[in-house]
């Protein structure tokens, strides 16, 4: 998948929607549900290698493009979420 010449995994959508900040003040939030402003300084001073700065670059084309509300049918309960 392509968004704005951006190479994406098929199943970069569902994992932006699920994987969790691992470290930082946003620490355990989903990728997704990070604040624009904090993906824009990454942006600017470059995103993580690997898989965490891919998820993090597409999450905030998603934000730029409006098109955040994609991920949300994709967000599995997390443990906290799931009732006991």
């Amino acid at each position: 998948m392509i968004i704005n010449g951006m190479h994406f995994q098929p199943n970069d959508l569902e994992a932006v929607a699920n994987v969790t900040m691992p470290f930082g003040k946003f620490k355990g939030t989903r990728i997704h549900r990070l604040p624009e402003a904090y993906l824009i300084w990454f942006s600017e001073r470059g995103f993580p290698t690997g898989q965490l700065g891919t998820l993090m670059s597409l999450a905030l084309t998603l934000k730029i493009d409006g098109l955040e509300h994609l991920t949300q049918p994709l967000e599995r309960p997390s443990r906290r979420e799931a009732p006991s």
